[in-house]
């Protein structure tokens, strides 16, 4: 899989035509720092910031106004620009803090009966995976994991794997769009309508993908949808979102259980008047999300799709960079990547390794334990405000570690 072409000849022409500078003065990361890590947390500009401090003016100028009169109207609004983005209808679409909170409310809300599987990956996020596991473990289900091989040399073995573990049994599958520890871009509409046809539903855990993959979840056809709106759709942290099939809204529940339980109203649906309100919230980065899609989609004379294929380019760049520059061959094939890569590292302790990268060069950049004892790679990101200069840095700061670790 190593492809020997030169780094510029793996760019669209155009797609990375502006200067990182041109947009770096819309975000507030410290100047000091190479920052390669917009995956874990995303990082929003100012422009939004500015939107949420405006909000959170009004709600503190009459809170009850505000929560008690306003929000309502308010989520529906900002309801209706997410689903367009996100090509769903919006009454299927509930706010919540972040995708792990989708990925429990709909796994601690199904109901199932001893000896039913639950399907994932090896691939499955750390966190979302311990939801299923405790779920199986207080109902006494089984976890079978598909084992999707990494590196891997076509986006058809994830298919392969995943089908192999097929039984009887399968109850649901929980199954990344894209990958955190990986940074692949799963065959998601494939593995969807494979495992309708089999009578399973799915559940999608798109962290990653709102902002670097184009969405369109009415045609995608999975039964439950969770992505986060704070990581490549740079809205303030503590928003994102869960997609329910309607015809499975009455099932999922949030979870924490409040007045929406026993509401007598008959104008909203019971899934919006739960998920809408769970308690006091801080509700402005859910009302703020709109403007995260027209500040990051005005950027470029493309909008939202120029950006996702810069990043994405940037992303292809960077990795070709490092792996060129370690000796590594392309561990996936390029229709496998979004804004995010991963590349192996020749096996030592992943975190002393990132802690140097920090505390000698101050990089940001994940370093991620994989499978076995020792075994570790480096995942970088691509967003509007990174510049290839900076992976070329994060290159030799990389080998000049590596030495250190030899000698």
């Amino acid at each position: 899989m190593t492809d020997s072409r030169p780094i510029a000849d793996h760019l669209t022409p155009g797609a990375i035509s502006h200067s990182s500078a041109d947009w770096q003065h819309l975000w507030t990361l410290d100047s000091t720092v190479t920052f390669l890590n917009h995956g874990s947390f995303g990082a929003c500009p100012l422009p939004v910031l500015a939107a949420q401090q405006q909000w959170r003016e009004r709600m503190e100028r009459q809170p009850l106004q505000f929560l008690g009169r306003d929000l309502e109207g308010l989520l529906d609004t900002a309801r209706r620009e997410l689903a367009v983005f996100v090509g769903a209808n919006a009454n299927d679409l509930a706010f919540i803090p972040n995708a792990t909170t989708g990925i429990n409310a709909v796994l601690r809300s199904l109901k199932f009966q001893p000896g039913d599987e639950l399907l994932t990956t090896n691939h499955e996020y750390n966190a979302c995976r311990n939801a299923l596991d405790y779920v199986a473990e207080q109902v006494g289900l089984q976890v079978v994991v598909a084992n999707v091989p990494f590196p891997i040399a076509a986006s058809e073995q994830v298919v392969t794997a995943v089908l192999a573990q097929v039984s009887p049994k399968t109850r649901l599958a929980l199954l990344d769009h894209v990958t955190s520890q990986t940074g692949l871009v799963f065959p998601i509409a494939q593995l969807v309508q494979e495992l309708s046809d089999r009578g399973i539903d799915t559940l999608v855990d798109g962290a990653h993908a709102p902002g670097m993959v184009a969405l369109n979840l009415q045609a995608l056809g999975a039964t439950y949808y969770t992505g986060n709106c704070h990581k490549w759709l740079c809205a303030p942290k503590g928003s994102a979102f869960l997609y329910v099939q309607p015809d499975r809204q009455s099932h999922i529940r949030p979870l924490t259980i409040s007045h929406g339980a026993n509401s007598p109203r008959r104008d909203r649906s019971r899934f919006h008047l739960e998920f809408d309100w769970m308690g006091t919230p801080d509700p402005t980065p859910y009302l703020c999300v709109p403007e995260a899609i027209r500040c990051l989609g005005s950027l470029l004379p493309g909008g939202w799709s120029q950006l996702m294929t810069h990043n994405r380019e940037l992303a292809l760049a960077a990795r070709q960079l490092l792996c060129q520059a370690l000796d590594q061959p392309l561990p996936c094939p390029n229709d496998m990547i979004g804004s995010l890569a991963v590349v192996p590292l020749p096996d030592g302790d992943w975190q002393a390794l990132q802690n140097a990268l920090w505390e000698q060069y101050s990089i940001e950049v994940p370093i991620i334990p994989w499978l076995t004892p020792g075994s570790r790679q480096i995942r970088i990101s691509a967003q509007l405000y990174n510049q290839l200069n900076q992976y070329k840095y994060l290159a030799k700061a990389l080998l000049e570690l590596f030495s250190q670790e030899s000698t």
